[in-house]
């Protein structure tokens, strides 16, 4: 007989094998939504400045308008995206009217002003298919309540007379023009901005950075949270990366602007790349090793110098590899990068081949809070015998003093470099504030602009056409 494990039973187990965990999240706060509501507002009274009004005859004039968005918002709508809407704003128009029929032909301008302007604008958020934050749709509502229009010029009197019957035609114009300019704004505008937000990025001349969406968005009244990969890999085998099984970060602060939520798999992938890579490997010989460290090291193996005579006045050289992928830990007391590395001091005759007098594993760990600092704990031992590691005991200084020197800052260097985090271009952190939990860090910011949306906009598509040519 057939058995069957129930469809119920079979689609958990399914998804918890398909489920990913974020190394990196972020989170945006009411706060920091606020920051960008003066830039949101800007930006949209600059798009609806481009509304345009039909002349007589047929063609589009530019109007000159002045914008005045009264009781604007910019909010968190649960479960879509971002809610931009303002209620009894007014915009101020002025334009030029011709009129050409046979033999009558008239000029003037049109000042008008709509009071009780409203409009209703709800940006949906996903992911992408490249794992990029996107606008997949817009929901938009608007409407003008009441328009006023002064006519002057030859036919001024006339046109004032029947002022209700074309204000009302204007205005129906003007509320066609404003949720389409909306769209347009967040559909393609807007998503250019985003196109800025790194996705795969390369960090250096090794390794690469994946910053794509696991999932939507989560939003919720108060908050945006946006779970990434957070995955460092190397450049030269892409396809080979580290598993994650690292407890994904736990953002529940909304105090600051924005948080930056880092797992120790982000860490761990970045180490991990590159060792692969072969960048922990080091080689000290001749001008390179210092005086007092050969000294110690001809003395420590003088015996076995002295039995071959023409190793006496050879140079020693010291090589140093990390032998596994560095691994960070990470505590609320600090984090910490534990380093394993064999270290094979050799005599180099000068037209023979090297001779290995030594091979020694040393055990670092860097342990670190506020800032890097130097090995906390360090263990050395013979790989050939437990009596030889005794003999060793000697060398545990000067050889941590060489790891302090070689591998620990290679390490430091690489994590003061720093990589970019998942911003559009123009966005700082400021006022940062790390924060140590099992497993992971969060650092709380607030936000600075560099420069306004349509400046970063604009740089874009400046950059992209310098590309194509």
């Amino acid at each position: 007989m057939a058995f069957t494990v129930p469809a119920l039973i079979i689609l958990p187990i399914l998804a918890m094998a398909n489920s990913t965990h974020p190394g990196c999240k972020i989170r945006i706060t009411a706060r920091g939504l606020q920051m960008l509501k003066y830039e949101t507002q800007k930006f949209v009274e600059e798009e609806l400045s481009n509304m345009t009004m039909p002349e007589m005859h047929g063609k589009d004039d530019n109007i000159d308008s002045f914008l005045n968005l009264n009781n604007a918002d910019l909010r968190f709508q649960p479960d879509l995206g971002l809610l931009f809407a303002a209620e009894n704003s007014s915009i101020s128009l002025s334009f030029q009217r011709r009129i050409l029929y046979w033999f009558l032909f008239d000029e003037g301008i049109i000042n008008a002003s709509a009071e009780g302007v409203n409009f209703h604008t709800v940006l949906h958020l996903t992911k992408g298919e490249t794992g990029r934050l996107r606008i997949s749709n817009i929901t938009c509502s608007a409407a003008i309540t009441k328009l006023k229009a002064k006519f002057s010029g030859t036919l001024g009197k006339v046109y004032d007379f029947i002022g209700t019957f074309l204000t009302t035609g204007m205005r129906f114009v003007l509320n066609k023009q404003i949720c389409p300019i909306l769209n347009h704004a967040g559909l393609v505008l807007i998503n250019s901005l985003m196109d800025t937000i790194p996705v795969r990025a390369n960090v250096d001349n090794y390794i690469g950075i994946d910053y794509s969406l696991l999932t939507d968005p989560v939003v919720t009244e108060k908050s945006l949270d946006m779970d990434f990969r957070g995955m460092f890999y190397e450049l030269e085998n892409e396809n080979e990366t580290l598993v994650n099984n690292a407890v994904a970060p736990i953002i529940k602060e909304n105090d600051r602007m924005i948080y930056l939520g880092l797992s120790e798999y982000f860490f761990d992938s970045g180490l991990y790349s590159y060792y692969k890579a072969g960048i922990f490997k080091m080689n000290i010989a001749n001008e390179r090793m210092p005086k007092d460290l050969e000294l110690l090291l001809r003395t420590t193996y003088i015996g076995t110098i002295m039995m071959l005579v023409t190793l006496m006045d050879a140079p020693i050289s010291l090589e140093m590899e990390v032998t596994s992928p560095p691994r960070s830990a990470i505590k609320t007391s600090g984090a910490s990068v534990v380093v394993d590395a064999v270290v094979t001091v050799m005599v180099l005759p000068p037209g023979k081949p090297p001779v290995q007098l030594s091979s020694m594993t040393l055990v670092g760990d860097k342990t670190e809070s506020r800032s890097l600092i130097p090995l906390s704990r360090f263990k050395i031992y013979s790989n050939q015998s437990a009596l030889e590691s005794l003999a060793l005991i000697p060398l545990q200084g000067p050889l941590k003093t060489m790891l302090q020197i070689s591998v620990v800052p290679l390490l430091n260097s690489r994590t003061k470099r720093g990589v970019q985090i998942p911003l559009a271009d123009g966005m700082d952190f400021i006022e940062e504030v790390v924060e140590y939990h099992n497993g992971f860090i969060i650092i709380g910011a607030n936000l600075h602009f560099q420069k306004g949306l349509r400046d970063i906009i604009e740089g874009k598509s400046s950059d992209e056409s310098e590309n194509t040519v």
